[in-house]
């Protein structure tokens, strides 16, 4: 017997045992055949050396053929003799008899048998040199061909039998009139798949066709249809399977059926289609599909593909896309070793890239460029003289090269691998395999290709403009298609996300118009260029996961992205704002999720800017109000105003130009500017159902700030501490149509100044406010008359309540009646108190809180011994039992009380000035830690980066020095307490 197939360059068998195994079984596989041709052909085999020569060296490299081989030896022994043309010709054969009508089973069989024979045809037509790389990858791309249109065909028929479809169950070819659409993509639609590659279809339906006007199912029958196609190509049976089928190049996968509609797909590439879409369907190719609707099709996504005028905007995002990528590849070693040799650096991807994106921008003009297959385009870019001859003819033989790298890797245990070995000696055996005596040779070819590959395409597009943002050189990152590109996550991973795989999927429903921000062209055209370094800004957040996901929201909730994506662009400063607004501050964060618009006060304020006095911001907002003529729209102008200057100061915050200490001044004086400009603008609502009071000053109440907001040391979502106050007697009646006696009035004005601030409209809402500090507490009246305010704290008030008067502060209200609140509160601090009996009712009181607010750690920074509570229990208790002597040493600001009383002598200067620099210490470190993670600090799984801002903010060098900082901070404190005020009671 003669065997036609003779090897040119067979493998080196580099590993005996394997091969001496290999041997042993096929002729074991020979002896189970005796007497029939091809068991004795098997034998006969073994004595040609070319034949047997081929044979070893598979079994030596290759478990997966090796398997296959001995499973299908008859085949093997005819293809051994015919040779491979003969061959695969009887496996079209085998395909061509198999009846879509049979049962699933059967077919599923008969598929796979047809498919196993395939493989084995193309791999021995591969290793023995007989056939090129455009036979090769031809021969596997008319198997996936004729696997589809089987399985088509009996996807069809069986909703037909079903009646779900109203076609004729008898027709020739179920195909013909079904409106059936299935565009091959990829590799699959230029005829170019790879060994073990998968297929990437869009499935699409004519629901147009007059069949089906009337047909309410037809949706459902093509989904159904769809997923039984799928389970014929893909299911692994004990034969193996056919295809791995991937549909998720269709238009919006995550939120659209296997099948789509042919309508909603133009609808979606007329309006929403990327620019990577255009260069995929470059490659598109109607496979086992109605050639009527196929060809409408095609006809209809044209215009799309091939634009007829150079379109600019489609190069910029090219360029974009290809700096996008270039940029992480710079500094990446070229070597063999774990080269991955399609999306490594000069590898098979930038070859297509290179001519695929020249075909996208010039395709539209020259009707020579459309063609699929890359060789192809090669020759068409030379003959239209976009790319010179010799430069084409290089990246084709890299070409040729790399994919019979890639072919080989994968016959090894058909795996869609692209990636070669790690181990030197592992890499000495694949060259082997490729028929390499010397592996030098092979290391030698390959880098010569590759760096051919990275030269060519690191001058496509040289002239383009380069990024006007920093970008990372850490590894790749691309966006495009339907899959995670593997060095698209290690990159993502290396920059720090936990969960790179779905990071990768949200940029890509970015890019597919999934938000109202990415829906124009020209939006997904900036962010393309800006996502480098966007994502290596949230990668140095300390949760980088978290802070991306926030900034996806914050794009969910964006009416339109260009403009906010242009002004990023210009001025890149911008993307780190919002890194650390993201990554630091989850308040803020959460603010900008609900309300993006805040942003626009970082675009439209110099962010970095102190604001103004009190004063000055209460005419700005008054000059917004004074414009209006409509309550509500004046109470949504007011909370705008409030957020965004509110959140200004915590960007300054996190930005570290403002400590926390200095910004609860700018804090309270936002709130100072609300409450002033807002009182006036309620109670003329007010008045216009209930009148006013006669004689008396508008507005008609005071407004005394206690607390944290009297003391001026609000934070981010500090509370508001208040307490109204009227000076009117108790006879008056306002002259409205609805008259109201004084204290109704008075209480009625109060809620509705309390609703203003703090009701949720559009624009969400003020301050939470509250009143418990009131006298009387949360069961007396809202608003109090002067005189009950001054009786009340002469005879009933609580050492407590005197305790927070000494933080009280007039901040709203006309001025004659603003000075007698204060006058009184004066008066009523600098009254002489019994020593004893209040230090006694202050240590009751501070061991009481200790009881209820136990803290185990000093980042409970008010509960703390030696925290906060402490320090404002010094303050107060010594400005209570001072003040009829030194009324000076009275101020709400628990830092400037301690100066006064160090200034009246009732404190030595050295201890006024730690216990003044303890309390700015404990403010900064509570006002970072709750704009930035709340209450729940926890140094052990803290993240670095918020460790060393809170060391920067607690003036250490470092965190361990400041947890030792502040551990001594509090004792000094604690001993500070024991010495005026005494140890806790028991």
């Amino acid at each position: 017997m003669s065997f036609r197939l003779q090897p040119r360059t067979p493998p080196i068998p580099t590993d005996p045992n394997a091969v001496r195994v290999g041997l042993e079984r096929w002729q074991e596989r020979a002896a189970e055949l005796a007497g029939s041709e091809s068991g004795g052909g098997a034998l006969q085999a073994m004595e040609d050396p070319g034949a047997r020569a081929l044979i070893e060296g598979i079994f030596a490299h290759s478990p997966y053929l090796t398997r296959e081989m001995l499973r299908e030896q008859t085949f093997v022994v005819g293809a051994l003799r015919d040779g491979v043309d003969a061959a695969i010709q009887q496996v079209w054969a085998d395909f061509a008899a198999i009846d879509p009508g049979d049962g699933a089973d059967a077919i599923m069989k008969a598929l796979r048998v047809a498919k196993r024979r395939a493989a084995i045809t193309v791999a021995m037509a591969d290793i023995a040199g007989q056939w090129d790389l455009i036979q090769v990858t031809d021969a596997i791309t008319g198997t996936a061909d004729r696997g589809l249109e089987v399985s088509w065909r009996h996807a069809l028929l069986e909703q037909i039998r079903r009646k779900k479809l109203p076609l004729d169950p008898d027709a020739a070819d179920p195909l013909a009139g079904s409106g059936l659409v299935c565009l091959a993509m990829g590799k699959m639609g230029a005829r170019e798949l790879n060994y073990s590659s998968d297929i990437d279809l869009i499935v699409l339906y004519d629901d147009a066709l007059p069949a089906y006007a009337d047909h309410w199912e037809l949706r459902q029958a093509f989904v159904n249809a769809t997923r039984t196609m799928v389970k014929l190509m893909e299911e692994r049976t004990a034969d193996g399977y056919v295809f791995r089928t991937d549909l998720r190049l269709r238009p919006d996968p995550n939120s659209t059926p296997p099948a789509v509609s042919m309508t909603a797909a133009e609808t979606y590439y007329e309006s929403m289609g990327q620019n990577w879409e255009r260069a995929a369907m470059i490659k598109a190719r109607p496979v086992a599909s109605d050639p009527e609707s196929a060809a409408a099709f095609e006809r209809a996504l044209k215009p799309f593909v091939w634009r007829r005028h150079l379109d600019f905007a489609a190069i910029q995002d090219v360029h974009s896309i290809k700096r996008q990528i270039a940029a992480h590849k710079r500094g990446v070693a070229i070597k063999a070793e774990g080269q991955n040799v399609k999306l490594g650096r000069g590898g098979i991807r930038e070859i297509e890239f290179f001519v695929q994106t020249q075909q996208l921008i010039w395709g539209g003009r020259d009707a020579r460029l459309r063609v699929r297959g890359t060789e192809d385009a090669l020759a068409a870019l030379v003959q239209a003289g976009r790319v010179r001859g010799e430069v084409a003819n290089a990246l084709k033989l890299a070409y040729r090269f790399l994919r019979k790298v890639e072919h080989r890797l994968q016959m090894v245990d058909d795996k869609q691998t692209q990636v070669l070995p790690d181990d030197p000696a592992e890499l000495d055996r694949f060259a082997a395999f490729l028929g390499y005596e010397d592996p030098k040779g092979f290391r030698g070819d390959l880098a010569h290709h590759l760096h051919t590959v990275a030269y060519h395409y690191a001058r496509l597009f040289e002239e383009a403009p380069a990024l006007s943002i920093p970008t990372s050189e850490s590894g790749s990152l691309v966006f495009t298609g339907s899959d995670n590109d593997p060095e698209t996550v290690a990159t993502l991973s290396g920059l720090g996300f936990e969960d790179p795989g779905a990071i990768a999927e949200t940029i890509r429903d970015w890019h597919r118009g999934r938000t109202r921000a990415t829906r124009s062209e020209r939006s997904r055209q900036l962010l393309t260029e800006l996502t480098p370094a966007l994502l290596e800004a949230l990668g140095r957040m300390p949760q980088p996961d978290q802070a991306f996901r926030r900034f996806d929201r914050f794009l969910e909730a964006l009416p339109a992205g260009v403009q906010l994506f242009s002004l990023f662009h210009a001025n890149p400063a911008l993307i780190e704002v919002m890194a650390e607004i993201l990554g630091m501050a989850p308040s803020l964060a959460s603010q900008l999720g609900r309300e993006p618009a805040l942003f626009e006060g970082v675009l439209t304020h110099d962010v970095m800017r102190p604001l103004p006095d009190a004063d000055a911001l209460t005419a700005e907002l008054e000059r917004h109000l004074g414009v209006v003529d409509d309550y509500e729209v004046a109470l949504d102008t007011a909370r705008r105003w409030t957020g965004d200057r509110r959140f200004q100061v915590g960007v300054q915050i996190i930005q570290a130009h403002l400590d926390a200490d200095h910004a609860g001044e700018t804090f309270s004086d936002i709130a100072d500017a609300t409450i002033r400009s807002l009182l006036p603008v309620v109670e003329t609502e007010f008045a216009e159902r209930h009148g006013r009071l006669p004689d008396t000053d508008s507005p008609a109440i005071g407004v005394l700030a206690l607390g944290k907001y009297g003391g001026r040391e609000l934070t981010h979502g500090s509370d508001l501490d208040l307490v109204f106050v009227y000076d009117t007697p108790l006879d008056r009646e306002s002259d409205g149509p609805k008259p109201l006696m004084t204290s109704a009035y008075d209480i009625r004005l109060s809620q509705r100044l309390i609703a203003a601030l703090s009701a949720k409209t559009a624009e969400g809402a003020l301050y939470e406010i509250d009143m418990r500090l009131r006298p009387t507490g949360a069961k007396g009246p809202l608003a109090t008359g002067l005189e009950t305010f001054e009786r009340y704290y002469a005879q009933d008030a609580w050492t407590f309540e005197h305790m927070a008067l000494t933080r009280g502060r007039v901040v709203a209200g006309p001025a004659r009646l603003r000075a007698r609140i204060e006058d009184s509160v004066r008066t009523i601090l600098t009254t002489e108190r019994d020593p004893a009996e209040l230090l006694a009712a202050v240590r009751a009181m501070r061991s009481r809180t200790a009881k209820q607010h136990r803290s185990s750690s000093p980042w409970e920074v008010k509960h703390w011994r030696g925290g906060l509570l402490d320090l404002e229990f010094i303050a107060q208790y010594l400005q209570l039992r001072e003040a009829h002597r030194h009324p000076a040493v009275l101020d709400g600001n628990t830092a400037e009380a301690f100066r006064r009383l160090g200034a009246a002598g009732v404190l030595d200067d050295e201890e006024a000035r730690f216990l003044a620099a303890a309390t700015r210490i404990w403010r900064n470190l509570q006002g970072l830690l709750r704009l930035t993670v709340g209450r729940d600090f926890d140094p052990e799984t803290a993240p670095e980066a918020l460790k060393r801002r809170l060391a920067r903010t607690g003036r250490a060098v470092d965190f361990p020095s400041l947890e030792r900082n502040i551990e001594k901070m509090g004792e000094t404190v604690r001993a500070a307490f024991a010495r005026h005020i005494g140890e806790d009671e028991e």
